[in-house]
């Protein structure tokens, strides 16, 4: 069973090809964000450990034969894709993306993030932070950092335009997983 990896900005299509990859390859997705935040209310205000991160995951891949890892690890997770098959990065354009993100912190979380939600202020920070990705000066996680470690990586990386229809990107993806016999040779 394949091993992928699939990062790119907030709201690029990681998580949504994921999960239909996953679904395709009967494999489970893993999602970085389930293991990076504590689970709080409001969500996403409290991270865990990076060692309790990398422990958690790596023991949710250890029982499954193939997977589909999604999101970003940049800085502490490295030994998660140590024997991954394929890396795929996707890149969507920062107006879709912030698009794709109000879209989704609606339907998540409603009023909160209306002005007088409590969620209010962190969902402003969240999208100004987003919106920086393509900002090679950013201090946050940005386009240049992941150019510089998908560089770094022994594995094929595939490279795909998050402006597609999903199904036409798992296909992308499907036709460039290495063969079986391609596998035992990385």
């Amino acid at each position: 069973m394949p091993k992928l990896y699939l990062l790119g900005a907030s709201c690029s299509g990681v998580s949504t090809l994921g999960a239909v990859l996953a679904e395709r390859l009967d494999v489970p997705q893993i999602d970085v964000d389930d293991y990076y935040w504590m689970p709080t209310d409001p969500p996403f205000s409290v991270k865990r450990d990076p060692e309790e991160r990398v422990r958690l995951i790596g023991a949710r891949q250890e029982i499954a034969e193939g997977w589909v890892l999604t999101g970003s690890f940049m800085g502490w997770g490295d030994a998660l894709v140590e024997d991954v098959d394929l890396i795929v990065f996707i890149h969507t354009p920062t107006p879709i993306r912030l698009e794709r993100l109000d879209r989704r912190e609606a339907q998540r979380h409603g009023a909160r993030i209306l002005p007088g939600g409590d969620m209010h202020r962190s969902h402003l920070a969240f999208r100004d932070w987003a919106s920086r990705y393509d900002d090679p000066s950013f201090s946050g996680r940005n386009r240049v950092q992941h150019e510089r470690w998908l560089e770094a990586q022994g594995a094929p990386v595939l490279r795909l335009d998050g402006q597609r229809p999903v199904g036409e990107l798992a296909t992308k993806v499907l036709e460039a997983l290495p063969r079986p016999t391609d596998r035992s040779n990385h």
